[in-house]
């Protein structure tokens, strides 16, 4: 049981290089604390299993409890991120200091039985299993967990409600992360089990959020969509009617044999709208890197190499 523990460790130590070996563009710091936090959870569980007195269990014990404090805090944040839901300061400062609270008292095993009345080891099938009596604040870890995952499940409904997930593939690949987890957890707590399987859903669930986020690092959220303040801007006020004309006008011009695609309509009619690339990105649920593909297809077609050949072309006046 043992080796089967340093295998599982051995892989989370192999999955943070490989993030930082792929995603190289945005680096997301609370993904990096969820690779760390699975480590020393699986630390945790090797060095337990390998104990041979109650003293050093515990303190495996409480490394694991550490690892995942920080675990299910940071996918919540991940999932949220990812989601496009706005993070404060002052929401990372709630999450931290609930987390140091809900740890501190996990760190009074040993010497106060609020967590743990008491605490034992046995050995089964070559490992070590700690043996625990809960104490009556246990309960507050399981609100907390059972919260995280509320918290998780909301996000991303309300998420889906709003249009703010890239597709809703994701947003089920989402889900799937929190669903496994939340089943992993119930199993684990109803059903006496010899093996921690929740090291094995954290690295599941490591592996899928690095893939959304690979997959996601591009797409636009509307908090990320600037303002004229921020961005200068062309903006051209047009009716639908006065669009459609205008889209008309370029159709007409496009080389005998030659159509636009309904992606480079779309592009077309939110270039003549005066959008910029990331408004064009958002309305559209695409990255910015997918647009500026259409764009430069779009470009090709018409035959222009810059928007402002497009409103020449229909004898716009240049505004910023």
């Amino acid at each position: 049981m043992t080796a089967v523990y340093c295998v599982i460790f051995a892989i989370s130590l192999i999955i943070p290089v490989g993030y930082f070996l792929i995603a190289k563009k945005r680096r997301d710091i609370w993904l990096f604390l969820l690779d760390i936090g699975i480590c020393v959870v699986n630390l945790g569980y090797l060095i337990l299993s390998a104990s041979k007195t109650v003293e050093l269990a515990l303190f495996a014990n409480k490394l694991a409890y550490f690892g995942q404090v920080v675990v299910i805090m940071s996918m919540f944040l991940i999932i949220a991120r990812l989601c496009g839901i706005k993070r404060t300061k002052a929401l990372y400062a709630i999450l931290i200091s609930i987390g140091a609270v809900i740890y501190s008292l996990v760190l009074t095993t040993g010497h106060l039985d609020w967590y743990y009345k008491s605490v034992s080891i046995e050995f089964v099938d070559g490992a070590t299993r700690l043996v625990k009596e809960y104490g009556h604040l246990h309960p507050l870890y399981l609100v907390y967990v059972l919260g995280y995952f509320v918290a998780m499940l909301t996000v991303i409904f309300y998420s889906l409600a709003k249009n703010r997930v890239g597709s809703h593939k994701l947003a089920g690949l989402m889900l799937s992360v929190v669903l496994c987890n939340i089943g992993m957890w119930i199993v684990e707590k109803l059903v006496p089990l010899n093996f921690e399987f929740l090291s094995v859903s954290y690295l599941m669930s490591e592996l899928i959020l690095f893939i959304i986020h690979w997959m996601l690092q591009d797409y636009v959220h509307v908090d990320q969509v600037p303002t004229p303040n921020e961005e200068r801007q062309r903006v051209i006020i047009v009716s639908s009617a006065d669009r459609a004309d205008r889209v008309e006008q370029i159709i007409s011009r496009l080389p005998e044999g030659t159509s636009l695609s309904p992606r480079q309509l779309d592009i077309l009619e939110g270039i003549l709208d005066g959008k910029t690339r990331k408004e064009i990105a958002f309305d559209l649920h695409l990255s910015e890197n997918t647009v500026k593909m259409h764009t430069s297809a779009l470009y090709k077609a018409i035959g222009v190499s810059h928007r402002d050949e497009i409103y020449a072309m229909l004898g716009s006046d240049k505004s910023d």
